[in-house]
């Protein structure tokens, strides 16, 4: 009986060290985990038909960045998009984002008729990062987009 009672008290520490561990290890995750192509959205500024949407972008990763597509929508204050565009934000027509490097884009996004309110912001979703040699990163996880 003596012997069971200490298997049983190693068993309880051992699972409060794993639950421990996990709980350190959840809580920690996030600072560990960042994300490599970040990117900043500048309010929005219109002038007559065209708004412009300014993206500041830094290159985390340790490869240059070839090329970037996003997508950027303009909404009203209802929510309701009124604008969008696709464009490459790197690369392309453009030099590629070296390691460590920054850049900016400005997406401009033009209306038939004047825009009826000013008070606009900007959705931007990238749908594609293009490492050196041609190696796709996920861009769900390593872009993040930060508004300013």
């Amino acid at each position: 009986m003596g012997r069971d009672r200490n298997n049983m008290h190693t068993f309880n520490i051992s699972m409060k060290s794993i639950y421990f561990y996990s709980l350190v290890g959840i809580i920690l995750w996030p600072l560990f985990a960042s994300a490599q192509l970040v990117v900043t959205v500048l309010p929005v500024k219109t002038t007559g038909q065209k708004a412009v949407v300014q993206l500041k972008l830094k290159n985390n990763f340790t490869n240059a960045v070839q090329s970037a597509r996003a997508a950027c929508f303009l909404l009203d204050d209802q929510g309701n998009m009124i604008g969008q565009s696709s464009e490459w934000v790197i690369g392309q027509n453009k030099t590629s984002l070296e390691p460590k490097g920054e850049t900016t884009f400005n997406f401009v996004i033009t209306s038939s008729q004047p825009f009826s309110t000013t008070n606009l912001t900007a959705k931007v979703s990238f749908s594609r990062v293009v490492l050196d040699g041609g190696k796709l990163a996920d861009a769900a996880k390593d872009v993040r987009i930060d508004p300013k």
